[in-house]
């Protein structure tokens, strides 16, 4: 009897498609055999740099927003700019990016102990998340398996990075693009309850100027106005750092959404918040202080969302050794 050889192919070549599917996918356990103590690293060695500097909590979950949100969450912000090209991280919206010292302190731990196998893009990940509980706030699972990006582009963070300015109709366009939706859109908008501004980035708020034009912000409670301008002396004014939730900056809760409600978010991406329905809502119903429980399982929800924005895996891009440069094989 002739044998159909087709039949024997096509098993095969089910089994590849399924292979390729499943390193597509991330997963909280894949580093169980080659890293088994990826976590606890992480952990330890952050609660080292928080315990040091309770303020970067909110810049290194800033650092993991800014990547995923520019090529998908490939530590692309992390590289360093070079001479024939300006990366992400001297964008203008992330110059005043911290925290890129701990990312490698980490790294170098994760390397120290498996060898070229922790992405910098879970490296990131992980810490967004350690950060955020070590500031009291919720934790979440973290899949893994992410890949490093080996392209950077201060162009392409200009553009699509979700800019202070923003009013709901923009940042929801930019959020979609990412797969994220309006409701992410303003529970992520509640990590702004973790760190510090520079004037730039909302003093045009405060002053007239031709950039605004020649309006001063009425959507900003007057006496807390007038508070701000106490530090911020000018729209160009980049000596003085603003809490973006007064009194509770390094410490996650939700007194920014009672901010908020009271027309005290520093930058117009907050105040947008009470121009829609839908965000105005969540808004009054977070600042009430009888939800918590609710945002805190929200936030770690849109979390790991985006997370899992347009991420490399499998054989897509590399794994970096320092997370600032791309490997040798790239040159």
């Amino acid at each position: 009897m002739k044998r159909n050889t087709s039949c024997v192919l096509l098993p095969v070549a089910i089994v590849l498609v399924l292979l390729g599917s499943a390193l597509a996918q991330l997963d909280t356990a894949f580093y169980s055999r080659t890293c088994p103590k990826v976590e606890e690293i992480v952990r330890e060695e952050m609660v080292r740099i928080i315990s040091a500097a309770p303020s970067l909590a909110g810049p290194l979950l800033r650092l993991h927003f800014h990547d995923c949100f520019v090529r998908g969450c490939d530590a692309s912000v992390l590289l360093d700019s070079t001479a024939g090209n300006p990366a992400e991280r001297d964008a203008k919206p992330n110059k005043s990016l911290r925290g890129f010292g701990s990312v490698e302190r980490v790294k170098a731990k994760l390397e120290a102990a498996c060898p070229g196998t922790v992405s910098c893009a879970d490296v990131l990940a992980l810490m967004a998340r350690d950060a955020v509980v070590l500031a009291k706030g919720p934790t979440w699972q973290v899949a893994l398996g992410r890949r490093d990006g080996v392209v950077s582009s201060a162009t392409e963070a200009s553009d699509e990075l979700p800019p202070s300015f923003g009013d709901v109709p923009l940042l929801s366009k930019i959020f979609a693009s990412k797969g994220l939706d309006v409701k992410d859109l303003v529970v992520l908008s509640g990590a702004h309850t973790l760190g510090t501004a520079h004037c730039p980035s909302y003093a045009d708020r405060l002053y007239a100027s031709a950039g605004n034009g020649g309006v001063v912000d009425p959507s900003l409670d007057s006496e807390y106005a007038e508070k701000l301008r106490m530090k911020c002396k000018s729209v160009d004014d980049r000596s003085m750092l603003s809490e973006m939730d007064p009194g509770s900056y390094r410490t996650f809760d939700t007194s920014y959404y009672r901010q908020v409600a009271k027309r005290r978010g520093l930058f117009r991406s907050d105040a947008a918040l009470l121009t829609d329905d839908t965000t105005r809502d969540y808004v009054q119903r977070v600042a009430t202080g009888m939800f918590d429980d609710a945002f805190f399982r929200d936030f770690a929800e849109s979390m790991a969302k985006m997370g899992n924005v347009s991420v490399l895996t499998g054989v897509e891009g590399e794994i970096r050794k320092k997370c600032y440069v791309v490997n040798k094989s790239y040159y």
